[in-house]
């Protein structure tokens, strides 16, 4: 599947060799969050499961910041929320598609969060400037992050008397331990890179020109001569390996992973091996199959 570009009025979409960047398109807000982003970094990253020209993804933002948060101008609930509802736990496990709860109950950072981690193509943040609330949040589930030297990040939900949001709670204890991750959270401290880098939330740091080229290079060292088919499985392996109860869930998934691709692209990558020439995989993303039973809970 190729596709037209979207048509987004807060996202730029940009597609060259392999490697689509998503661009936060809000330079005057400093590309702070709205209703309409969430809902287009959803479709963004739901459409690219089946995009098989799309092999990795670098998002960034335009101008001087990567996401300012939540966009507090806005009237009424400025998180898009239906305050006149009264939501219970059981309706968020039984009726978490139901359009009142979707779209008035639901958060919306969550709602890109878990289209990102059921993203079937590597995910990389290029992080060009402040990146706070929402802007942070949302890279969690992104499989690396890169920030330029003139970045901040900061979890300053408690500044606004807010929690954190966007499935934080769950990424953020894994990317850089639990106590740290409190600290984070009750501080609301803006992070320059250094501390970051020393946290293990990012992966490095770079000059401001020097940002994309190193995101586009890393892309490519994921994504040239491996198997479309095998990184996307290996994506959900992991990621949902890391939630798993017990390994005997990660060997079930596995072996399904490992019969699947033994019989498609690791024939070629076996025979490419052996004859010492590069790897002609043939296998899309689109094509992976469901080796975990079933939606999560």
């Amino acid at each position: 599947m190729s596709g037209a570009v979207p048509d987004y009025s807060t996202l730029g979409w940009s597609l060259f060799d392999g490697v689509l960047t998503l661009t936060l398109e809000r330079p005057d807000a400093l590309n702070a969050f709205t209703v309409t982003m969430a809902d287009e970094l959803e479709d963004a990253f739901r459409r690219v499961n089946d995009h098989d020209e799309v092999r990795a993804v670098v998002v960034t933002g335009a101008g001087r910041a990567f996401c300012a948060g939540m966009d507090l101008s806005g009237e009424g609930n400025v998180f898009g929320l239906d305050e006149s509802l009264s939501p219970t736990p059981e309706d968020l496990r039984t009726r978490l598609d139901a359009p009142e709860i979707h779209d008035g109950v639901r958060d919306t950072g969550g709602r890109v969060s878990l289209a990102i981690f059921e993203c079937r193509k590597p995910v990389i943040a290029a992080i060009n400037g402040a990146a706070v609330g929402i802007g942070a949040t949302m890279t969690l589930p992104m499989d690396v992050r890169l920030v330029s030297s003139r970045a901040k990040v900061g979890f300053v939900f408690g500044r606004i008397g807010i929690v954190p949001e966007a499935c934080s709670s769950w990424f953020l204890p894994r990317l850089v331990g639990l106590p740290r991750a409190l600290e984070w959270i009750y501080t609301a401290d803006l992070l320059g890179p250094e501390e970051l880098l020393a946290g293990g939330l990012v992966r490095s740091v770079h000059e401001p020109d020097d940002l994309l080229p190193a995101a586009y290079a890393l892309a490519h060292r994921f994504t040239d001569d491996r198997s479309p088919y095998g990184v996307a499985l290996a994506r959900q392996l992991l990621y949902r390996g890391a939630g798993a109860t017990h390994p005997i869930e990660a060997h079930r998934a596995d072996s399904l992973a490992m019969f699947h691709t033994s019989v498609a692209d690791g024939k070629e990558g076996v025979a490419a091996f052996l004859e010492k020439r590069p790897p002609r995989f043939t296998r899309a993303a689109s094509e992976v199959p469901d080796v975990f039973g079933g939606d999560t809970p």
